[in-house]
């Protein structure tokens, strides 16, 4: 869990000075993000593993009301959301639509967001609504057509703005009597808009029931078209909210296709996805802005009972489910700082493959080449090598264009499926020709990220990547890819390498003149998300963490690209076991180099790496915490609990510390914890520490060569 190191006005000011750094340099890198939020207290499908459920959308909407409180004059869209395979429909997407110069976009009948409660419109009052916007358009020069249709929503109205005539006999174009697309699967190529591509814009009026694809709501819907651009958008808002207060509605709902977007508009929807509600933010030119819209955020989740993280029976914390990734781009696709500078995209890939904690150390429980964000390393030697190739064709290219850059990159950034989506790195929306109205946009999207906890945390992970991008602008040169081969998941499972890495990261930047500031800093370094427990005894500090484990897949990945959780074997877990000498304790410390840490009996062969505050002994540990009901390894059980002892041959006395899954005494927990407090309790009473009066004598087992690697002791091999 993250933790404010410093007071939130220092954070602040840190904010704004990193935010000037870059700003000197003339560069705009725009951020975005997709933190996610989920029901931390409930155990129902739609807050485990699924995408949708019967109170997420209700939940969602609590978000929303919230959130429009801080932003008067803000329209509500329930527009088309995603559709994945195996889906018959498109999920619900509730968003909000203003302006970023602060001026009203919609000052029409609100949307009864939290009233559930239907109203009773006088008779021929919608109809009334759909004579007096047939009017409305008119103002602007667009001549409509009103007609009446059988299919969901009923009453009609076709208008042009080129001034062209439209159909004189509406009932002889079967498009003018289309279906709701709401309750239509999107086609391969994606949402598409016939009759506006054609210059024919096509709005309904009606009362949806879920026959047509959406919830039974409140109040009346408008069907919107697909338009073209901002101007247009927002006068048909503009009309619409004119025509339904001269009728005297007293709500209505905005549904149909997504709005167009630029730089002048901000555009945030909440969509669900397996476990959670994303939240996918408008982009922000700089981080002070991200901030304060990252707060209003979670705010709004924490009004609507929803929470970043999630408490397990045992008191483990884990993120939301759903990730928390962030996104790079410009004001718009010309101006991305991917295209503006070229060399950018492929530096980045080199500087992200020689330094493993931007992949691992801010990364959730479940990574590796099955995970939601595979680096590409972790796919096959070949591709490693073919990349590498890439890498170094584009270093002969002064000036690679757009093209060349996804062409070039796009093979090596996707999941060992081919899903260019979940892979670490994801261009998917830089400069791809095959992904139709948002293929072209020049943005990056960097996924290996758990969701933090805080916003500050959120913004401070922004803040690092505007600075790494930053620093890799002004290059043309980068050194070539490292294949780590088996040290990636051996020696990078632990973090205290991870930590080391990410210090030479934080060092470049200083060197580069973009230096996070003492207190960013210390929000990226917080340790609080992989430490488990500390016990101190004979001057000496014994540090428990956990580690990363690569959970493989069970079965096909293609046939788990559905939109959903895929199936993996978590039964395995890794720690970090960490001895140092402790300078407070007011003992004087014996060598560490004769220090014995035996697990299970089993010799622990500690590494000894050297740091400028002193000595350090650590290595990993890796065992099954539980045996699943399906997964790999069916004869093996499971290894709990883990028996450490601590002993220096000129010490009378030992300390033995034992590590449980569960409630030391048996038995189950009353529910989840309550809260993180109870979360803390529970994981502390899992590490039961005694002093013994006399240490052992017989010295202990060796563990065989087949059970090490050079980081890792795995009790599953003994």
């Amino acid at each position: 869990m993250g933790t404010m190191k410093t007071t939130v006005p220092a954070f602040d000011q840190a904010i704004r000075s990193h935010d000037e750094l870059i700003k000197r340099r003339d560069l705009a890198i725009w951020i975005g993000a997709e933190p996610t939020f989920t029901d931390r207290a409930s155990e129902a499908p739609e807050w485990l593993h699924n995408a949708l459920g019967p109170t997420k959308e209700a939940r969602a909407r609590q978000m929303l009301a919230q959130a429009l409180g801080q932003m008067p004059g803000t329209a509500i869209l329930r527009t088309l959301g995603r559709q994945y395979s195996k889906e018959d429909r498109p999920r619900w997407s509730l968003g909000l639509y203003r302006r970023r110069d602060g001026q009203a976009v919609w000052s029409g009948p609100p949307d009864p967001l939290l009233d559930s409660t239907p109203i009773a419109l006088p008779a021929g009052q919608l109809e009334d609504f759909w004579e007096q916007l047939t009017q409305r358009l008119g103002v602007y020069g667009w001549p409509a057509l009103l007609f009446a249709v059988e299919t969901y929503p009923e009453l009609r109205i076709a208008f042009r703005r080129d001034r062209l005539p439209l159909l004189a006999n509406p009932e002889r174009d079967p498009r003018l009597a289309r279906p709701s697309p709401h309750g239509q699967a999107i086609p391969p190529q994606g949402p598409c808009d016939e009759l506006a591509e054609q210059g024919t814009f096509l709005l309904g009026i009606g009362w949806p029931s879920p026959e047509q694809g959406l919830d039974a709501v409140a109040a009346p819907c408008v069907e919107l078209p697909a338009c073209p651009d901002g101007e247009m958008f927002q006068q048909l808002l503009a009309a619409i909210g004119a025509a339904a207060n001269a009728a005297g509605l007293p709500a209505l709902i905005l549904t149909g296709f997504p709005p167009p977007v630029d730089a002048s508009v901000a555009w945030t929807t909440l969509t669900p996805d397996p476990a959670v509600v994303e939240t996918n933010m408008a982009p922000a030119p700089d981080v002070v802005t991200f901030l304060d819209e990252t707060r209003a955020w979670f705010a709004a989740a924490t009004a609507a009972g929803l929470a970043p993280y999630r408490l397990h029976y045992n008191g483990q914390i884990t993120d939301s489910g759903g990730g928390g990734q962030l996104t790079l781009g410009g004001i718009n696709p010309d101006r991305s700082p991917f295209l503006s500078h070229p060399q950018l995209l492929p530096a980045l890939l080199a500087y992200f493959n020689r330094h493993p904690a931007l992949s691992f150390y801010f990364a959730g429980d479940f990574v590796g080449s099955s995970s939601q964000a595979p680096r590409p390393d972790e796919r096959t030697t070949d591709i490693f090598e073919e990349m590498a190739l890439a890498l170094a064709l584009l270093k002969r290219q002064r000036n690679p264009t757009p093209e060349l850059l996804w062409q070039s990159l796009s093979p090596f950034l996707a999941d060992p499926a081919g899903n260019p989506h979940r892979a670490e790195i994801n261009i998917e929306k830089l400069w791809n020709p095959y992904l139709p109205g948002r293929g072209q946009l020049g943005l990056v999207e960097f996924r290996a990220f758990r969701m933090p906890s805080t916003p500050e945390r959120l913004a401070t992970l922004a803040a690092l990547l505007r600075a790494i991008a930053a620093m890799l602008a002004q290059t043309s040169d980068y050194p070539e890819p490292i294949h780590w081969g088996r040290e990636l998941h051996d020696r990078f499972a632990l973090p205290y390498y991870l930590r080391a890495d990410l210090w030479e990261v934080l060092d470049e930047l200083a060197s580069a003149g973009l230096g996070l500031g003492q207190a960013l800093i210390a929000e990226l370094l917080d340790d609080g998300y992989h430490w488990l427990t500390e016990v101190g005894f004979g001057g000496c500090r014994l540090t428990i963490r956990r580690g990363l484990e690569f959970w493989p897949l069970l079965g096909d990945a293609l046939t788990q690209e559905h939109g959903h959780s895929r199936l993996v074997d978590a039964s395995s877990t890794r720690l970090e076991i960490s001895l140092r000498a402790d300078p407070d304790s007011g003992t004087e410390h014996q060598d560490l180099a004769d220090w014995q840490l035996t697990v299970n009996g089993y010799r622990l062969p500690l590494r000894r790496e050297d740091e400028m505050d002193g000595e350090t002994r650590v290595y990993g540990l890796r065992y099954r915490r539980f045996k699943p009901w399906t997964g790999l390894h069916p004869t093996l059980e499971a290894q709990g609990p883990i028996e450490l002892l601590l002993s220096h041959p000129r010490q009378p006395d030992a300390l033995r510390l034992t590590l449980h899954e569960w409630r030391p005494q048996g038995g189950g927990y009353d529910g989840l914890p309550r809260d993180l407090a109870e979360a803390a309790f529970r994981r502390a009473e899992r590490f039961v520490t005694e002093r013994l009066e006399t240490a052992p004598t017989a010295p202990p087992l060796e563990p065989p060569s087949t059970a090490l690697t050079p980081y890792t002791f795995d009790l599953r091999r003994l």
